[in-house]
């Protein structure tokens, strides 16, 4: 197993189909990894963007607390792609669930803290 693969192993579930990895940083209070959103269009588009041509992608990150790794706090930043279409005002993204509804906090995370209260 090389360090990409470790790296993946630690992260949620499926987020490799859909990121690429940018970055690691780790100081003495914090690990932040940053994901960049792949450039592939959902195969599934809903109708008004369909035939059309792609004009330009913009990033949005999105920061998630994820499981504390060694005592320090551990973030994904999520560099989240929008797609905006040839004749469509609104621009497209891909749904992709990770944190718990209501909260920054990953899935998985959010659920362990349930417990302790």
């Amino acid at each position: 197993m090389n360090e990409h693969d470790l790296l993946w192993a630690m992260l949620p579930d499926g987020l490799d189909a859909f990121f690429d990895v940018e970055s690691f940083e780790k100081t003495d209070r914090i690990f932040r990894i940053t994901l960049t959103e792949k450039n592939t269009v959902p195969a599934e588009l809903p109708k008004q963007y369909r035939g059309k041509r792609v004009i330009n992608t913009v990033f949005k990150p999105v920061t998630v607390d994820f499981f504390p790794i060694k005592g320090r706090k551990t973030e994904i930043i999520l560099k989240r792609r929008r797609w905006r279409f040839e004749g469509v005002d609104t621009m497209l993204r891909r749904d992709i669930a990770l944190c718990a509804e209501g909260t920054k906090l990953e899935k998985e995370f959010a659920d362990f803290l349930k417990e302790f209260n």
